[in-house]
């Protein structure tokens, strides 16, 4: 009678489901291989996938039935211990969970007033420069905002190697610049024009746009973009 080995260890790499996972991906393992990892351990005389197996054909193959199983009914199968069946029970909660969540789309930028709208309340209240940016995906949707500098009254320092080190992190194709005027002129300096251009042809070594440039003052906004000086 062939028994099949007990420990995943022992098994050829090619179907060792932790080995799998990580040498393919999540998604070419099989549910009862991702079972099997759950339950990291068969019984004596039958592996965790043969067992991960038996428990799935007991349910028809069927995830949504497993997951109505409570650790009782899991315990009835030989080699499945409560603490086994914990496992299986929370991990398939977790999945239930995941699929009532609703995907909620980043929002999307597509003029200068949607740039305001997402970076005004960073600035409500405050009496010192700070400089945000705004980076996106290459369907101008948001990804992130970040804190590249926050300085005094005046002025703050922006270092661009910052700026990229962040989009290149996240993965933007566009970024967009944002700082505050603590005086209340909206009116780009000739330092805000200087740093700009030197974003913005940093930017195109790296294939990351540079889309606009908002100064942002007593409730209002200057765009770069909508100046046509960018």
């Amino acid at each position: 009678m062939y028994i099949e080995q007990t420990s995943i260890k022992s098994w050829a790499e090619e179907d060792r489901p932790r080995e799998k996972l990580l040498s393919t991906g999540k998604t070419y393992l099989s549910n009862a291989e991702l079972l099997a990892i759950i339950l990291g351990a068969g019984s004596k005389n039958e592996s965790a996938l043969g067992l991960s197996k038996k428990i799935l054909q007991h349910y028809d193959n069927s995830l949504l039935a497993l997951g109505k199983a409570n650790v009782d009914e899991l315990s009835t199968f030989k080699g499945i211990g409560p603490a086994k069946a914990v496992s299986i029970v929370a991990t398939l909660e977790l999945a239930r969970r995941k699929n009532t969540l609703t995907t909620k789309k980043k929002p999307q930028i597509t003029s200068s007033n949607d740039a305001y709208k997402l970076v005004k309340h960073l600035y409500e209240d405050q009496h010192v420069e700070c400089f945000y940016i705004l980076l996106l995906n290459q369907n101008n949707r948001l990804i992130h905002t970040s804190l590249i500098s926050q300085g005094g009254i005046a002025a703050t320092v922006v270092d661009p190697k910052i700026i990229f080190k962040e989009a290149l992190d996240k993965r933007a194709v566009s970024i967009i610049l944002s700082h505050n005027h603590p005086s209340g002129n909206l009116k780009p300096s000739q330092a805000d024009i200087d740093i700009t251009k030197k974003i913005k042809a940093a930017g195109h070594m790296l294939d990351i746009k540079t889309l606009d440039h908002l100064i942002i003052a007593d409730q209002s906004y200057f765009s770069f973009a909508d100046e046509g000086i960018l």
